[in-house]
This record gives structure tokens, sequence and C-alpha cells, in this order.
């Protein structure tokens, strides 16, 4: 049996940068930054690390809803970090494909979260 190329490898893999938008499940907020904070999601593979940095960047913003840019490699936009995190923590999910990432004004989602638990 033929194993795939490192490139052929490489092409199953599609990186893509979304702008995100969700409503925060405010009863889950303590539960959420704890696993944050902790190493709980810093520790899940493969995207653990890249979820903690989007949430160290993400903001809330004037309309009450957390926004960020993060990256992915699913073809289905967020797919393993809605089903791992997302979808525990956050409601009303939106995702934008984007070129780069940008700035969303707001308060640090972080901060809330921390003064939370």
């Amino acid at each position: 049996m033929l194993k795939p190329s490192i490139t052929a490898k490489k092409k199953l893999f599609f990186k893509m940068i979304y702008k995100v938008k969700a409503k925060i499940v405010e009863e889950k907020v303590g539960e959420f930054f704890k696993k944050l904070s902790d190493g709980t999601i810093a520790n899940q593979r493969p995207d653990g690390g890249e979820i903690v940095k989007s949430m160290k960047s993400a903001v809330i913003t004037k309309s009450g809803h957390a926004e960020w840019y993060q990256l992915c490699y699913c073809t289905t936009p967020l797919w393993h970090e809605r089903k791992t995190q997302y979808d525990f923590y956050f409601t009303d999910i939106e995702t934008e494909t984007v070129e780069d990432y940008g700035e969303v004004i707001g308060k640090s989602l972080w901060t809330y979260l921390e003064s939370s638990k």
C-alpha cells in the first residue's frame, strides 16, 4: 500500500483564520476560566494552546458578545474547538473567514472571566 506523500498529507489540512462572535454562557464562566487557567485546555491536543491564546485576546463588545480571531485547521470552522470546548461555554457562535488577524474593540474577555470565577 502506498503512503501519501508529505505534499499530499499537507493538502488534507486547511489553515484558516476566522473572526468569531459568540454569546457567553454566563452560568459556566467560572468553569471555563478554571479550565483555561489550570492547563486543562492548554494541554488539549491539537488546539488547546490556540484556544487559550484566542481567549486571552478576545474581547466583549458593546453588544455583550465575545469576539476574537482564531487560527484553525479543520475543514469545518472550529469543528474540534467547538466539539471539545466552545459549545459548552458559548452559544450563537458565528465564524467569518478572514485574510489576517484584526482588532476588535471591547473589554478583555480574559479579565471578565477571571473576575467572575
